[in-house]
């Protein structure tokens, strides 16, 4: 029977952690509490008063003053481990939580999930090759000791680093060791701590490697973890549902998230708002009940990226598109069309290739299987056409002996969009200005991976309005970049005022435009 140890780290709100202690020991579960040394005294005395008579709590035998970053997060974890370990017997799994996270599953839930499959749960991915790490340091976090923390000691800790590079003093990894990287909130079972615990009372080279690792906390159980645990009883996955804000830091849930969350494929949630009064109340009491089924589905991540992304992939930490790559070439003129339904200007396209002669190309650097002439394989692949976005659509002009092309672009990319303006060539752009049904972005939900079959309609319910507002967002944004050459067509005015904008852009007469725009359902979903 599975039957669950809690590692809880935390440092403030003894109330908080005195409530998780009992609505994680009321289902029949255990709790290991680390409170970091820290923290006041007084508030440790409370939390260790009020959990006395609790024979499923225990405590860390040594409490550890706790910094980000630091060996000591790890040694925290360790004591906390070790006294689960000792006290709790018959704990099968132990897992890591927080003092800000919270279940998002009953136990009875939690326990059938682990029952499932006799394997650890950790991220797991190797240090070296993998994009896990996106901003900062990295080999470096390996090669040389650090003993100064880069938050709290930044000059020192950049000092020491630039001092050990110009000595040459670069260290070595443990040799049997390859090193993994992954969250800090895994699940393990009670074999693999036992031996991760006998591994590291032996290796005593590996502990001081890792004292003066820069974040151990990522790579030190999910390295030791993956020496040895066979790699088909390692799920490389958290159960704890994360959220990182446009600057790289764990977002917090509120009360209106609570559906969102009971949708999603995991155990628990962090970070809950301490202000989140409602959604605190409804998930402390959801643990302990019984009988209740969820119906969850797999688009979590997409809908975390989609969220997120948008800061840390697009309007803050988004790569510069200004190269120095070939130009489209002057005398040319290249005109953008920029339309969130994407059928509608697909539809678009079809009529000015036959009412106009025009070359025309969809979404290219968007959908990959648009159809494309063969250009000696930079065609191939969205990651190719984008890298080498300006060298293909000169080929595109060349393959057609044209001087003037119409292209699809997406909204969102408005880095693209920027990049081919600051090209020699003359850039039009013409935005199709859509109204969006309830139903329709249902459809787009489902069709980008945002949301699938089985997602509930309480959670996408929640998501629409996100949706509708990222929308709204891009085409403000595109009016706000103050184009030259910008024209609109708005599905909501009448075929003859959008000749005029359409006539425009692509110089053609006004009577041609008017009999594009008579193209049947141009508009329909």
């Amino acid at each position: 029977m599975t039957r669950i140890a809690y590692l809880l780290l935390c440092h403030k709100d003894p109330e908080w952690v005195i409530a998780q202690a009992l609505r994680l020991t009321a289902a029949g579960d255990c709790i290991a509490i680390h409170f970091d040394a820290r923290a006041k005294a007084a508030d440790f005395d409370r939390i260790r008063l009020a959990l006395a008579g609790n024979p499923l709590v225990t405590f860390a035998r040594r409490r550890i003053r706790c910094g980000w970053g630091e060996w000591s997060l790890v040694a925290a974890t360790l004591e906390a481990l070790k006294a689960a370990e000792t006290d709790f017997p018959q704990a099968t799994h132990f897992y890591m939580l927080s003092g800000d996270c919270m279940p998002i599953k009953t136990a009875e839930h939690v326990r059938d999930f682990l029952e499932r499959e006799e394997v650890d749960y950790i991220e797991s991915f190797d240090f070296l090759t993998s994009d896990w790490i996106k901003t900062g340091i990295k080999q470096e976090r390996l090669i040389y000791r650090h003993w100064f923390n880069e938050r709290r000691q930044k000059a020192l800790f950049y000092h020491s680093m630039r001092l050990q590079r110009q000595l040459g003093l670069v260290r070595k990894v443990p040799q049997d060791l390859r090193i993994r990287i992954g969250s800090q909130w895994w699940c393990l079972r009670r074999q693999t701590v036992e031996a991760v615990l006998a591994f590291i009372a032996k290796r005593r080279d590996v502990l001081r490697f890792f004292r003066t690792t820069w974040i151990p906390d990522e790579t030190f159980f999910q390295t030791i973890v993956a020496h040895l645990v066979p790699e088909r009883e390692i799920r490389s996955r958290t159960l704890t549902y994360l959220m990182f804000t446009d600057y790289g830091m764990p977002a917090t849930f509120y009360d209106d998230h609570c559906e969102m969350l009971l949708a999603q494929e995991f155990l628990f949630a962090r970070k809950i708002s301490p202000d989140a009064l409602d959604l605190k109340e409804r998930l402390g009491a959801l643990y302990v009940e019984t009988g209740r089924s969820f119906q969850t589905s797999s688009e979590g991540r997409r809908q975390f990226e989609f969220l997120t992304g948008r800061g840390r992939l697009g309007r803050r930490f988004a790569p510069r598109f200004w190269e120095t790559e070939a130009s489209l070439g002057r005398g040319r003129t290249l005109m953008l069309v920029t339309c969130k339904k994407w059928h509608v200007a697909k539809r678009l396209l079809d009529r000015v290739r036959t009412a106009t002669g025009l070359p025309a190309v969809n979404y290219l650097f968007n959908e990959e299987a648009t159809p494309m002439p063969d250009l000696g394989g930079l065609q191939n692949g969205l990651e190719k056409r984008m890298r080498h976005r300006r060298a293909l659509v000169r080929m595109l002009f060349d393959y057609w002996e044209t001087d003037r092309l119409v292209l699809c672009v997406d909204p969102a990319s408005t880095d693209l969009i920027q990049d081919f303006y600051n090209d020699r060539a003359k850039v039009r752009l013409l935005e199709i200005d859509c109204a969006f049904s309830d139903a329709y972005l249902e459809g787009h939900a489902r069709r980008v991976g945002l949301a699938g079959p089985q997602t509930p309609a309480a959670a996408m319910a929640q998501l629409l309005p996100t949706i509708r507002y990222d929308v709204s967002f891009e085409s403000d944004r595109l009016r706000d970049m103050n184009l030259t050459g910008y024209h609109r067509l708005r599905e909501a005015a009448r075929p003859e005022d959008n000749a005029f904008p359409l006539s425009e852009f692509l110089d053609i007469p006004i009577e041609a435009a008017r009999d594009i725009l008579a193209t049947d359902h141009l508009f329909v979903d």
